[in-house]
């Protein structure tokens, strides 16, 4: 097949959306099929190199929402050549972009909703959603009404997209995401974290790695850690990842009242060997997240044999819980220390028992090359079907 990512954008720092669509982009190409990336990127942006696969920036970019110029006319011309086009995220340009240039042609396209769906967000920020609203019924339910598919990562993820907006019409389809596998040789990618971070040899390092947003839960990962560091003396909280001046000033001054300044690191965003080196590096993983559609950090770990120390807003919890490669607790501080506590109260015998689940539980849910061939295989059974067959096998739901 010849197949097209569309994508607001390939910076890394977006977090995880970014990363997923380069790991779909080689396992797709890996089984045989042809694939191509469009995004909103400016054409200089300098993250825009995809070993393998053709990419072509269509900004630059106008304003957050990504509106420009170029999208509908590139999709007009190009969109047929291509078998299907799979859209990337809501909420922004290229999900209108590809309704608007696709529809009239007959050009297949699915929808990865990536979390955006989550009635977390019309809770967190009544005001955005309001907003959403006035653009929803001439926008985004269209894009998703006309989608061949509407994709979400897990079932929990589905069964939460419903109770967003009431006005909602979509053939919906669980397309499990995936990483690739970490690099293998543990002690080389380790050493090379401490001998940039001498500082944390030693040290029971528990980390977080991702973007440092206020739906991470950051706060109450820095209150839990408060009141959990002075039990375990050799205990060290990495934050890792790229944040806002703002979200990181308040982090720092909340972990300055908190005193465990000391008992931080923030050794900013980690890529590379400097990244894997800091799961290998790590006694367990935590995320305790308000919101997590998926969690390709949280599956990073668990491919590095790192226990998930989550909340239950991320959306694998249940098959992070029920193979026993984390632990998992609400949204709160009380819940975050729990978790961290239940971690450190294990001797070491049942630690290494937690690393070799985590472990397994990413060799059998979550590769890449599974979600490219659950992918392929929603593709595939759509081909036969009439274009944007809504009548039987949509659902309209409402709240």
């Amino acid at each position: 097949m010849r197949l097209l990512h569309l994508t607001a954008t390939l910076d890394p720092e977006a977090g995880g959306p970014a990363e997923g669509v380069r790991q779909s982009v080689q396992a797709l190409s890996a089984l045989g099929h042809r694939v191509e990336i469009a995004s909103l990127d400016a054409p200089d942006a300098p993250f825009l190199a995809q070993p393998g696969a053709t990419v072509t920036a269509l900004g630059p970019p106008h304003g957050k929402y990504g509106r420009t110029p170029h999208a509908v006319p590139w999709l007009r011309e190009h969109g047929p050549r291509f078998d299907a086009v799979i859209v990337n995220g809501l909420w922004q340009y290229q999900s209108l972009a590809a309704w608007r240039a696709l529809r009239e042609q007959g050009v297949p396209y699915y929808v990865f909703a990536h979390g955006m769906l989550d009635p977390w967000f019309k809770r967190a920020y009544p005001l955005k959603h309001l907003k959403k609203w006035l653009y929803w019924p001439w926008a985004e339910y269209r894009v998703l009404r006309d989608a061949r598919a509407v994709l979400f990562t897990t079932e929990e993820e589905r069964v939460l997209a419903r109770q967003s907006f009431w006005l909602y019409r979509a053939r919906e389809e669980v397309v499990s995401y995936g990483t690739a596998a970490p690099p293998v040789d543990a002690a080389r990618l380790r050493a090379a974290f401490f001998a940039a971070r001498p500082e944390l040899r030693g040290k029971r390092i528990i980390l977080f790695l991702g973007r440092i947003h206020p739906k991470k839960g950051c706060d109450l990962l820095l209150r839990a850690f408060a009141h959990v560091a002075r039990l375990v003396g050799d205990a060290q909280l990495v934050v890792a990842g790229p944040a806002s001046d703002d979200t990181f000033v308040a982090l720092r001054d909340e972990a300055q009242r908190a005193g465990i300044d000391s008992r931080i690191t923030w050794p900013g965003m980690l890529k590379g060997d400097l990244k894997w080196g800091a799961f290998y590096a790590a006694e367990a993983f935590v995320l305790p997240s308000h919101q997590e559609n998926f969690g390709i950090a949280v599956v990073e770990a668990l491919a590095c044999g790192v226990p998930a120390l989550i909340s239950d807003k991320v959306n694998i919890w249940r098959e992070v819980a029920g193979d026993g490669a984390g632990f998992v607790a609400p949204d709160t501080v009380s819940g975050t220390e729990r978790n961290l506590r239940r971690w450190f109260a294990l001797d070491e015998q049942a630690r290494t028992q937690m690393r070799k689940r985590a472990a397994a539980t990413f060799r059998e849910r979550f590769t890449v090359e599974a979600h490219a061939r659950r992918l392929i295989e929603v593709i595939e059974a759509d081909a036969a079907r009439p274009a944007y067959p809504l009548a039987r096998s949509t659902r309209l739901s409402s709240s």
